[in-house]
């Protein structure tokens, strides 16, 4: 089974941060499944049929991508889908859990923040944390320094996805 496969049953905030890095590599590679093959997946330590199976989703993904023309920007339809699906969630529980309103409220400070910054060209909660933790993980990556109120920011993010995870996995297993 792909990795991301295991993730979508098991942490789907973790699932649709792995998408959106895919989808980034994709565009990067500017879809050539070739070019993906040479230079990342025969990199990877992991079995020839665990490599065929990586290059076989990459395709899907590809194929997907550019159906749904979204080879510049944006996200697949399926990644939508669930970050809608966790929106419906977020919105329950902001109704009925609260553990929940808790661990929001510590969020929403940040997500306010995050919200003005875009200048209100981001406005669903949900995906303004999967962004937020998604554009961090990538300064991580780049051995940029990342500051304490970005870490607050970042555990604020997690504990509030990682709640909808929990949830989602119990509704949806």
């Amino acid at each position: 089974m792909v990795k991301a496969e295991a993730k979508k049953n098991g942490n789907i905030a973790e699932y649709v941060i792995h998408m959106f890095k895919t989808e980034d590599l994709l565009r990067t590679f500017e879809f050539d499944l070739n070019r993906i093959t040479n230079q990342v997946i025969l990199n990877i330590p992991a079995s020839n049929s665990e490599k065929k199976e990586l290059i076989l989703w990459y395709a899907k993904h590809i194929e997907a991508m550019q159906s749904q023309k979204i080879v510049n920007s944006g996200h697949l339809k399926e990644v939508n889908d669930l970050i809608v699906q966790l929106f419906s969630l977020h919105t329950e529980f902001l109704l009925s859990e609260p553990t929940y309103k808790k661990i929001v409220s510590k969020a929403e400070p940040f997500i306010k923040s995050q919200i003005a910054g875009s200048k209100n060209a981001l406005n669903n909660p949900i995906l303004v944390c999967l962004n937020a933790i998604y554009g961090l993980l990538i300064l991580k990556l780049e051995g940029k320094e990342v500051n304490a109120n970005q870490q607050n920011m970042l555990e604020s993010f997690g504990d509030l996805l990682s709640f909808l995870s929990y949830k989602f996995n119990e509704l949806n297993n």
